[in-house]
């Protein structure tokens, strides 16, 4: 199995018809994803790639029976897009987008509270690579061939670690089950916990892996979620433990604002919750080949 997207999955595109979104929609459904038509506002009734355009997620919903989102929508108008997709019964949805304004997030996170919890959109990003399940469909902008299908959850803030840890576990002949991107900016639409629920109800999932990194609080909750409720062991690495203090990272969110927030406190927090700790990069693939090893 896999969470949230499988081969089936009916895909929109919202930002279709631009260069962008047209670049990873034809990465997309070169990979096979079930993508079914795109968005963008004017252009409905014309096909672009050989499917419909619509005007709205509503019309491609009703038309197509779409459940799942991709945005490519530029800044000043993707969190309209998302609330959209909320809105039109989008299931999931994958913000790719970077250089959302914190506040309209605020706007957007206000809006999806509205829907009860079992009818409410999971969304993840802004500022994310997406979300894969090998071998069945991708949604976002990783490269496709360094994922393996297996039995291993990725869960990452930062795209480009995830792909190193796709990439060792390659090497080792360790696949995924799905890979969720959540981000890197301070307000995402959901976080390491939401995820890590879906992956202790999936059967197919044996080992869970996190990339977290300074700033925020969401690794702690998922340290906490992970020592009441995972069956299954869970890995972390945390990005930013040789970082010099004052210094700037790339992500919005990787800001140390409060006690709890450093690399080496998250470290400290995922280890008493019974959480296995990778310390460098490099060691992706070694320490899930261990820890499988481990678990039998």
């Amino acid at each position: 199995m896999s969470i949230w997207l499988n081969e089936k999955t009916p895909v929109i595109v919202q930002g279709y018809t631009g260069r962008i979104g047209t670049f990873h929609a034809e990465e997309m459904i070169e990979y096979g994803t079930n993508v079914v038509g795109g968005v963008t506002p004017g252009k409905g009734g014309s096909r672009h790639l050989d499917l419909p355009v619509y005007n709205t997620v509503k019309d491609a919903v009703k038309d197509s029976g779409a459940e799942a989102s991709v945005v490519f929508v530029p800044p000043p108008f993707a969190a309209d897009a998302i609330m959209e997709a909320a809105d039109a019964g989008i299931k999931f949805c994958v913000c790719v987008t970077d250089g959302i304004p914190a506040q309209d997030m605020m706007r957007v996170k206000r809006y999806m509270r509205r829907y009860k919890k079992e009818d409410r959109m999971c969304l993840t990003g802004p500022n994310c690579a997406g979300t894969i399940s090998p071998g069945k469909a991708m949604m976002g902008i990783m490269p496709g061939h360094i994922y393996m299908p297996g039995n291993v959850g990725l869960i990452g803030r930062s795209g480009t670690l995830g792909y190193e840890a796709a990439s060792q576990m390659k090497t080792k002949g360790i696949g995924i089950s799905t890979s969720v991107g959540i981000g890197g900016d301070p307000i995402n639409g959901s976080s390491f916990k939401d995820h890590l629920e879906k992956f202790e109800a999936d059967p197919d999932t044996d080992i869970v892996v996190m990339i977290g990194e300074i700033g925020g609080p969401q690794e702690a909750a998922a340290a906490e979620f992970a020592r009441d409720h995972m069956s299954k062991p869970v890995l972390a690495y945390i990005a930013g433990l040789t970082a010099p203090k004052g210094r700037t990272m790339g992500h919005a969110g990787a800001i140390v604002t409060s006690a709890g927030e450093s690399a080496a406190e998250k470290v400290e927090i995922l280890r008493e919750a019974g959480v296995g700790i990778i310390l460098r990069p490099s060691e992706f693939g070694n320490a899930v080949e261990a820890a499988m090893v481990k678990a039998g």
